[in-house]
């Protein structure tokens, strides 16, 4: 059979597996690689150099050589992540963030410093765990402020969901830039974390507008009740929350100091430690790409840059700094018990991503993507269009980001060297359209609408637009850039 319909069968398993049945995306994309590696035939066998041979078995071969090698460049990267972020989580590290941009910025622009917080505390930590950890904080400034949550909520969400997809660690940005190295794309992974944090900003920018015009069409809608369940609140927090009701009943405008003297009753740890468990792997990891830039890499103190900037040193520092400085006050079984509790949530991630990798190797070794690209050539279609389109074609029927991003790199880094765009951008590409759209198949639409106390109706007609405008804005940007980029 041709490689490409054998490919096009092959996802469509894949969908109807991961919608229609009850298998896990793990399983379901297992199966779609060795169903398109048998239906490919010959073809699997001349790109494998095994003509002639087994073709069940080199189909075995193929998916399980993928599989492992994207497990080895991968796995113990995401499961470092997952434990780095776990202790921001518990620890209150996020919230401590939310108050020092709050002190930077200003309450009366409660949306950014919500959507702020949620932009950084993303990068390590799962955008859904990040919204219910920072949701109550939402809630807080839309019982004060008045302000629906269409917007706050909104805008929280968005910041969480933009680094998301486009900055590793995150999982998804991390797997993309694995698979186009293991297909031989130069693409460097401090570089992309910078890319990735510039393209980001433009998008959160327009992400800003865009709710505080949803926050005035729904403006006296989803607005939290001053009145608070005075049973969930300590002592001392109560004492401040009735000063500042005090305050609003006498017509004053609310203060940074108001907030900060909320947060304070909480035992929250400094903001230094706080933002050093988030930047320090950041940093190392874009020393390491400076370094091996420059002369110094042959040095003694290069090569040491390099050492800690390596992503597996680079997230184990952070995971320390978690483990014996922003968890010091829990005992050695409770913080066990978090990096147990960080390692589950990993796995699936882990196991996702490796067989991602295994789609891969069989898309490359059957020629799909090398034949796609070339017809694509043909027709004179604007390269730049493929990885934008296939982020898209992938996150729209499962609703998954991560599982869109991981499938659209593996048939898009194959294409690469026909396509001839610029790999950061093709990279970029399919991260942010894997975005598209956030609706009733995604787990992050429903944690957004219930924790912001929309009803579904609201949150398809406010979220679920913005998941479209957003990465259709950033589209646009890429299709801009690659036209001076290559």
């Amino acid at each position: 059979m041709n490689p490409v319909l054998a490919m096009l069968i092959g996802i469509v398993v894949m969908m109807v597996l991961i919608i229609c049945t009850r298998l896990h995306p793990f399983p379901a994309m297992i199966v779609s690689a060795i169903f398109i590696a048998i239906l490919s035939g010959n073809a699997l066998l001349v790109g494998t150099g095994n003509e002639g041979g087994n073709l069940l078995s080199v189909a075995v071969s193929t998916v399980t050589g993928g599989f492992g090698s994207t497990m080895t460049s991968i796995g113990i990267v995401i499961g470092f992540g997952t434990i780095m972020g776990i202790f921001m989580e518990k620890s209150g590290a996020a919230k401590r963030m939310a108050l020092t941009i709050l002190k930077l910025v200003g309450v009366k622009n409660a949306d950014v410093v919500l959507g702020l917080t949620g932009f950084v505390v993303s990068i390590p930590v799962f955008c859904d765990s990040g919204f219910v950890i920072l949701s109550s904080l939402a809630k807080e400034f839309s019982r004060l402020t008045k302000k629906s949550m269409v917007w706050l909520g909104g805008i929280l969400g968005m910041g969480l969901y933009i680094t998301h997809f486009m900055v590793p660690p995150t999982p998804g940005p991390l797997a993309v830039i694995s698979t186009f190295q293991q297909n031989g794309i130069t693409i460097d992974l401090g570089l992309f974390i910078i890319a990735g944090l510039l393209f980001s900003i433009p998008l959160f920018i327009v992400s800003v507008f865009l709710f505080r015009w949803f926050g005035e069409k729904y403006k006296d809608k989803f607005v939290v009740p001053s009145e608070i369940d005075r049973s969930k609140y300590t002592a001392d927090q109560l004492k401040v929350l009735d000063r500042i009701e005090a305050k609003l009943n006498a017509g004053k405008d609310l203060e940074n100091t108001d907030f900060a003297e909320l947060l304070s009753t909480e035992k929250l740890p400094g903001a230094f430690i706080s933002f050093t468990i988030l930047l320090l792997p950041v940093v190392l990891i874009l020393l390491n790409t400076l370094v091996g830039q420059t002369a110094l890499k042959a040095t003694m103190v290069g090569q040491i840059v390099q050492f800690l900037g390596t992503p597996i040193i680079a997230l184990f520092i952070s995971l320390c700094i978690g483990a014996f400085g922003l968890a010091k006050d829990l005992d050695n079984k409770t913080v066990i018990a978090m990096m147990g509790e960080a390692c589950k949530d990993a796995g699936p991630i882990v196991f996702i991503t490796a067989a991602g990798g295994a789609l891969g190797a069989v898309v490359k070794a059957t020629g799909a993507a090398q034949i796609m690209a070339n017809g694509i050539v043909a027709m004179g279609i604007p390269a730049i269009l493929v990885p934008l389109l296939i982020g898209t074609i992938m996150r729209f029927p499962q609703g998954s980001g991560t599982v869109a991003m991981i499938t659209g790199s593996a048939i898009v880094a194959p294409m690469m060297a026909t396509l001839g765009i610029n790999p950061y951008l093709a990279a970029l590409a399919v991260c942010l359209t894997a975005m598209m759209p956030s609706f009733l198949n995604d787990s992050y639409f429903h944690v957004v609408t219930n924790f912001s106390g929309m009803d579904i109706k609201t949150s398809l007609k406010t979220w679920t637009i913005s998941t479209f405008i957003i990465p259709i804005f950033g589209s646009i940007l890429i299709i801009i850039l690659s036209l001076f980029i290559h």
